[in-house]
């Protein structure tokens, strides 16, 4: 494993993240990752040399199931070894039906649910808390106050930013800088070589703030794995997948994943593929951690020993920058208009 520091801060982590979104989820009545499952994955993870764990307060049914597994699997290791990251905003379910304070990221609420990430995970810290999403009804001034007095207070050590717009974050830290609070270190979109949307502008601005960027589902739900077959040259919405994947399961699959674009990268990732011997998951994880201006640090997520493993084989190989090339230029179309490449 290859360790990276995290952004400006003085972290370092593996150079992927392990996403443990699964670990208790329950879909259609089946429990994605059981506790069992669970911890076999997160000992597989460490045995690989990840150290960076990434959960969240309303992961799993019931809601905190996934930091309970975590905290759990703690108690068997040493927790100085881990960066855990954590979030907060969404309304979490182990309060019966959510009252007015029980979601966004007011003071009470940020407050009430830093305590119960803690216990869940039995640790006096988290390494990273993130906002979870942009809160239209909170004053960021409220929020990053609040989030100030955690850090101050020893129970978070870093702050970051998940799923927003290039303008709310710039006006976050904008406010940080004004207000002398602590700023969002780290942020974590949805990005991924084949994204149906350009996030340009939002990772020009982390590249000039030096912030570290964790793209959330790094394989497109796993749609650059190369598992899925496109079915209708004229509709790229349409595809054929093995039965009980993502895209079988649900229903956003489609538009949130597939694109032209998305289809054009994917070829691309093949051909990557077999020149390096590897596979395109492995190539598209490389190419998103072998980004030129910002420290990228995918999320990845594993039903099996066997997709972690393969996941951290992205670590081992190295695109030229040909390959990097061929991989951005896939990514638009071809009517002249090349941009994003890297020196």
């Amino acid at each position: 494993m290859e360790y990276t520091r995290l952004g400006s801060t003085g972290t370092t982590v593996s150079q992927l993240c392990f996403g443990t979104w699964r670990f208790g989820r329950d879909t259609g009545g089946v429990v994605e990752t059981d506790r069992e499952e669970a911890h076999d994955l997160l000992d597989a993870a460490w045995d690989r040399g990840v150290n960076f764990i990434d959960t969240a307060n309303v992961y799993g049914n019931p809601n905190g199931t996934s930091e309970e597994y975590i905290g759990e699997w703690l108690d068997d290791y040493d927790r100085e070894d881990f960066v855990i990251a954590s979030k907060v905003y969404f309304p979490f379910d182990g309060r019966g039906e959510p009252g007015p304070n029980d979601s966004g990221l007011g003071r009470k609420h940020i407050c009430a649910q830093v305590e119960g990430t803690l216990d869940r995970l039995d640790t006096d810290y988290l390494d990273l808390y993130y906002i979870h999403r942009w809160d239209e009804d909170s004053d960021i001034e409220e929020t990053l106050a609040t989030l100030d007095d955690l850090v101050r207070e020893g129970k978070v050590h870093h702050l970051g930013a998940s799923t927003m717009a290039a303008w709310q974050l710039t006006k976050a830290l904008w406010t940080s800088d004004v207000e002398d609070y602590e700023r969002f270190e780290v942020t974590q979109p949805l990005f991924h070589a084949g994204y149906r949307d350009d996030v340009k502008d939002y990772l020009d601005v982390c590249a000039d703030q030096d912030l570290a960027v964790c793209p959330y589902s790094p394989l497109a739900g796993g749609f650059l794995t190369g598992k899925y077959e496109r079915a209708d040259p004229d509709d790229p919405k349409q595809f054929e997948g093995p039965e009980g994947s993502r895209g079988d399961i649900y229903d956003s699959f489609e538009d949130y994943y597939l694109s032209e674009r998305g289809w054009h990268v994917l070829d691309e990732l093949r051909a990557v593929a077999d020149e390096l011997d590897a596979t395109p998951a492995q190539v598209a994880l490389r190419w998103l951690v072998e980004q030129p201006d910002i420290t990228c640090v995918p999320i990845v997520g594993a039903r099996t020993v066997d997709q972690l493993d393969e996941n951290v084989g992205a670590v081992d190989i190295s695109l030229s920058d040909e390959q990097f090339n061929r991989i951005v230029s896939a990514r638009y179309a071809d009517d002249g208009e090349r941009w994003g490449h890297r020196d």
